[in-house]
């Protein structure tokens, strides 16, 4: 299977970050989702993600960065930074801060992942 990036459906769209997923790209014991996101710099997801177990995202990825520059802080006090070229795996429990405008593509287990962007976007839907 193959999709252009253009063709992922928009899942969050707001300044400074869109997300496009597309949850049923392939399984991997269950459902994975293709996600690519384009970020930009000084986006912090964390107040998105109060609320969550630990305030965190609770779902694993792997990818690899296409450019730019991002910052992934765990539960465990653990923090690393991922930048253009790098392939990566980010446990659950973890949140994410971009250093530089970034583009991101993303595989995740489609139910969690899921779960967690839309509880970002109840967030984004609040009153500021």
């Amino acid at each position: 299977m193959r999709i252009a990036k253009q063709d992922i459906p928009t899942k969050i769209d707001v300044p400074g970050a869109k997300v496009r997923q597309l949850p049923d790209f392939g399984t991997a014991d269950g459902l994975i989702g293709a996600e690519h996101f384009s970020l930009d710099a000084g986006l912090d997801i964390s107040p998105l993600l109060q609320g969550l177990p630990d305030d965190a995202c609770q779902s694993p990825h792997w990818g690899f960065v296409v450019t730019g520059a991002l910052v992934v802080t765990y539960t465990d006090g653990t923090v690393e930074r991922c930048s253009t070229g790098d392939l990566f795996h980010w446990p659950a429990g973890h949140s994410v801060a971009v250093q530089e405008d970034a583009e991101v593509v993303v595989f995740s287990p489609t139910v969690a992942h899921t779960a967690v962007l839309d509880h970002m976007l109840v967030g984004l839907a609040a009153p500021a």
